[in-house]
């Protein structure tokens, strides 16, 4: 994802919080915008009264990405007279993720509630994933049940491309791509976005060992503007699903995947030669005669080179976690134990 400009940082947040110079809200509303000029007035008058409604402390985030309308000016104008709205604006159009990402990043509430600029989420539906979240869950995906969409240029790709993700994942929700979702702040901390992951999200909280599930949200017909949305989108999430699994799985143990791939063509050489050979002392066939001897020698190379692949993945991994102190696991929690020797000898020596 492209570095974005977006101040304050968080560590100034914290700070900022820390001091006591501006309390942290109970709900950061995080809304992603892109040529959306008249949506953004009739959106914000009926988000800002039903968190007025829900009486806790809130704030509104929204992250203009670039828009080339006067999206933007609509929000400054309205920030003018409401304390709580937040705009941010991208120099260039980076994406939904990056507006995301970024949104998540100023946001300074318990809990982070993502939604589209469109219109087409119901603000109302906020209260009730609220109400989910103190059950004891930690992320609230909305399932649009009955979307008001496309049925063949959005709603059909969409239900393939969340059944895919359901199964590769093992995180079952009906959709993915539903925006309105809310999250414990606790499961976003360590949270990268790239790409198109921000539908992602609800699997990597539940692969972190949080507790995940969905409720049916009201979804409406989009009134104004254009969407940004169509069938080459359904193309990159299923090669951003492939990241995510492959991360998900062997993040940590690259050779595990290169090495198998590469012990494979190895073997398809070792078989694509010893036939080869077969014809050749049965007098079926001359070398020159069948395309054997140049497929053992391709998946020859094909399976080193594999294999150098997986050697040199390890070596980047290794140099990941240990360049930044990473461990490769997580602690749930801990009773009558002690501090690892490294973070006693920081402590002792900072």
């Amino acid at each position: 994802m492209p570095q974005v400009a977006c101040y304050p940082t968080r560590q100034m947040q914290k700070a900022l919080v820390a001091g006591g110079a501006e309390p942290r809200p109970e709900i950061s509303v995080v809304i992603p915008l892109y040529n959306e000029e008249p949506n953004v007035g009739p959106l914000l008058d009926e988000l800002f009264s039903v968190l007025h409604r829900l009486g806790r402390s809130h704030e509104v985030i929204c992250v203009d990405d670039g828009s080339k309308d006067g999206t933007f000016a609509k929000l400054a104008e309205y920030a003018a007279r409401e304390p709580a709205l937040r705009a941010i604006r991208f120099r260039l159009n980076f994406g939904q993720t990056a507006a995301m990402s970024c949104g998540i990043e100023h946001a300074r509430g318990d809990v982070i509630v993502p939604m589209d600029g469109d219109l087409q989420n119901d603000p109302a539906d906020i209260e009730k994933l609220l109400a989910h979240l103190e059950t004891g869950c930690d992320v609230v995906s909305g399932w649009r049940k009955n979307r008001m969409d496309k049925e063949f240029g959005r709603k059909l790709p969409s239900r393939i491309a969340n059944r895919i993700i359901s199964l590769i994942s093992g995180v079952r929700l009906h959709d993915y791509g539903c925006s309105l979702k809310a999250y414990r702040r606790d499961v976003l901390r360590d949270v990268k976005l790239y790409g198109e992951m921000h539908r992602f999200i609800p699997i990597y909280a539940s692969w972190q060992g949080a507790r995940v599930t969905e409720m049916v949200v009201n979804h409406r017909a989009r009134h104004a503007g254009k969407s940004k949305y169509g069938l080459s989108r359904t193309l990159k999430v299923v090669l951003d699903l492939m990241v995510v699994k492959f991360l998900a799985s062997y993040a940590t143990k690259p050779i595990h995947v290169f090495g198998g791939f590469g012990i494979l063509s190895v073997l398809c050489a070792g078989l694509a030669a010893a036939w080869a050979v077969y014809f050749k002392l049965t007098g079926q066939k001359d070398f020159v005669e069948t395309p054997l001897p140049l497929l053992a020698v391709m998946f020859t190379l094909v399976g080193f080179l594999s294999l150098l692949m997986g050697l040199l993945a390890e070596m980047m991994v290794r140099t990941y976690y240990e360049s930044q102190n990473k461990r490769p696991y997580l602690v749930a929690e801990e009773l009558n134990g002690h501090a690892p020797d490294d973070q006693k000898l920081r402590a002792t020596t900072g």
